[in-house]
């Protein structure tokens, strides 16, 4: 398992840039949906592109060294660029190597900062039967195959994780096929504030309940299940003597508490539980590790994004963290316990299921999201209006990896709510990227751009495209 130690050099994320999340049309390339998020995260890092020592590029559906494409328009540097395909924990992915390679440029006393960008096209539809890539996760649908069987119209990422949510529904019999409707009810009704989103209206239950069947008759429905998308999230991952040098940007820093990614171990194979087979006791691992790296409990979390790519695993991860008790997930959901008023919130931005899902880019998107809260700037679907100290993320991509982070502020106060002019101002956009979503400019992408290994060559007119579609 990849995490440190609570001794470990402290990392910080210090801008964030997202596009909106696209219906899978292909409309706007791979390249454009970069520069645009990553435009924006070294905006609100306040830090041009020459300043990165390194560049992660997070991507599953394209090509090898797309993050060289992605990234050459703003600079032809010469640093190191690296390029992750971790299926859907991509981008979360990115995030572990950004904090390691700013925590080695700590312990070799240089500073560090790292621009981090997922991002995907994909095609219109389920992914493909045997998941997103099938040598990796064949033996997953052969184990579900030998267990459940086999639906020859259902999506095989949805039976995978749609037999997991039968499973647990089964052997905790106060969970009940309700409470999966209810997880995909508060999840839309969330994603109405969030400009990003690719779906922003709040459906009813029956209307979720009759949305069309996609897995198990009726238990899963479409709009349970996350949609395909296109879009990207990026992220600037500096070190402490980068902030250190940088005291005037400390404000707008948020502290990496935790972070941890695991993996399979045996059991996932070995106990016959598809819980486990999707990836429940990676979950467990990573979630004690973040939080014991952090020094923090469960119960001083404030605000979560966890991996929703359908309601049933809301339902198994809400326990995977340890959000609940043991089979006390559906009971949680009942509470009103995910949502605002009750003792988490959970996915405020709408999670996979409205939101949208480009694989590489839903983990720089959730810590987006957890950066706003942090701040104040989500002010139109904030937590609380005192703000919350700690947030936590979960992305989970079968095959597998599982990748939990604890956040907090760098001054580990507790961020209230910031007004819309007050964050135009801090931010240097002119107005709050956090409720509303605009495309990037010529201006924006000069401010940025390395002005001594700047090559108008390798921006050609992506820039034009980037500004009409978006």
């Amino acid at each position: 398992m990849a995490n440190s130690s609570p001794n470990s050099p402290r990392t910080y994320i210090l801008g964030v840039g997202l596009t909106p999340f696209l219906k899978p049309r292909g409309q706007v390339p791979y390249t454009h949906l970069a520069l645009h998020a990553s435009t924006h995260a070294l905006l609100d890092a306040s830090i041009p592109y020459s300043s990165i020592t390194a560049a992660i590029a997070c991507s599953v559906f394209t090509p090898s060294t797309s993050g060289q494409r992605c990234f050459y328009p703003l600079g032809l540097t010469g640093i190191p660029i690296h390029n992750i395909s971790n299926n859907c924990a991509t981008g979360s992915s990115g995030l572990v190597l950004a904090r390691q390679l700013c925590q080695l440029g700590d312990l070799q006393h240089r500073e560090a900062a790292v621009l981090v960008c997922g991002y995907d096209v994909m095609a219109p539809g389920a992914l493909p039967a045997g998941g997103v890539k099938p040598d990796a996760v064949g033996r997953f649908m052969e184990k579900m195959v030998e267990q459940r069987g086999y639906e020859e119209r259902a999506p095989g990422s949805a039976q995978l994780f749609g037999n997991a949510g039968k499973e647990y529904m089964s052997r905790h019999p106060t969970t009940s096929a309700d409470d999966f409707v209810e997880v995909a009810r508060i999840n839309h009704a969330h994603s109405t504030n969030n400009p990003y989103a690719q779906f922003r209206h709040a459906y009813t239950a029956d209307e979720i309940k009759d949305s069309g069947n996609v897995f198990g008759d009726g238990f899963l429905t479409k709009l349970a299940c996350c949609p395909t998308s296109d879009g990207a999230g990026a992220a600037v991952v500096v070190s402490e003597s980068f902030l250190a040098s940088h005291p005037h940007l400390r404000d707008r820093a948020v502290e990496v508490a935790g972070l941890a990614l695991a993996t399979d171990t045996a059991s996932t194979f070995a106990s016959n539980s598809m819980t486990e087979l999707v990836g429940a006791g990676m979950t467990r691992a990573a979630a004690a590790a973040a939080m014991r790296e952090a020094g923090v409990s469960i119960e001083e979390i404030g605000v979560v994004e966890l991996h929703d790519c359908f309601s049933a695993n809301e339902i198994i991860t809400l326990e995977a963290l340890g959000l609940c008790e043991k089979g006390r997930a559906g009971e949680m959901v009942r509470r009103g316990d995910i949502t605002y008023g009750g003792k988490y919130v959970v996915n405020p931005s709408g999670g996979l299921i409205s939101k949208g899902h480009p694989l590489g880019a839903t983990g720089l998107a959730q810590a987006a999201e957890l950066v706003w809260q942090l701040r104040g700037w989500a002010n139109n679907r904030l937590v609380s209006g005192e703000g919350v100290k700690w947030a936590l993320q979960h992305n989970l991509g079968l095959g597998g990896a599982a990748v939990v982070a604890v956040y907090r502020r760098a001054d580990g106060e507790r961020g209230g709510l910031v007004g819309d002019e007050e964050v135009g101002r801090r931010s240097g956009f002119g107005y709050n990227p956090a409720v509303e979503a605009r495309a990037v400019t010529r201006e924006q992408v000069d401010r940025v751009r390395s002005r001594e290994m700047g090559s108008e060559w390798a921006l050609g007119d992506t820039l034009k495209k980037v500004e009409a579609k978006l």
